[in-house]
């Protein structure tokens, strides 16, 4: 039985290293690294880590990677991935971002990230929010039910005090989720805003 435990837990340790590893044998074999290169700068990866996990990956096969080809190829995804809608998709979608647009797009980029995180920070209060809500109106019904087969004042009471406190979280969360609803919407508006005028300034506030 000891074996088997130890083997498995060895066969897992195996898998999630070999999770971790950017690319497969196979993949280091047949490289194109100019083209794994644009991927990379696409997908707005940091070049040293991303190139040194490439580096760690191909080791097992003995194979050396090609920073030159793979850094004209990431330069070249760069330009795609360091757009203002490219950063306003990023930014909804929560992506970190590792510093890696240069200075002439980096502004750009960098507005529709901001505008676009904002959006999805706000999305995730409010979901926040209603998570909190559901979870405590369980614990409430839970709690209702176990008042209904309380033994004695005590154990009532408690239980009581114990909905009341439920109760009050829930009516507070109720009235900070309009709060946060407003701030979705606006988030909302300004990324329709910059969505279709990708390279203006936002307008005032109340437009």
């Amino acid at each position: 039985m000891m074996r088997l435990v130890v083997f498995c837990v060895g066969l897992f340790g195996l898998l999630i290293l070999a999770s971790c590893h950017s690319m497969s044998k196979e993949e280091c074999m047949a490289a194109d690294w100019r083209v794994i290169g644009d991927a990379d700068g696409a997908a707005g990866y940091s070049p040293q880590d991303r190139f040194g996990a490439h580096v760690e990956s191909c080791a097992r096969v003995k194979i050396v990677p090609d920073q030159t080809k793979w850094n004209e190829g990431y330069q070249v995804g760069l330009q795609r991935y360091c757009t203002p809608l490219n950063g306003l998709a990023r930014g909804e979608a929560g992506d970190t971002y590792y510093s890696v647009c240069p200075p002439q797009t980096s502004e750009g980029f960098l507005r529709g990230y901001g505008l676009g995180r904002k959006l999805h920070d706000a999305r995730s209060r409010l979901d926040s929010l209603r998570g909190e809500i559901s979870s405590k109106e369980s614990r409430m019904d839970e709690r209702y039910r176990a008042l209904k087969e309380a033994k004695d004042d005590n154990q009532r009471r408690n239980i009581r005090n114990e909905i009341d406190d439920l109760d009050r979280d829930i009516r507070r969360a109720q009235r900070e989720i309009s709060d946060r609803q407003y701030d979705v919407d606006q988030a909302q508006r300004d990324v329709d805003w910059f969505r279709a005028n990708p390279k203006a300034p936002l307008p005032v506030p109340g437009y």
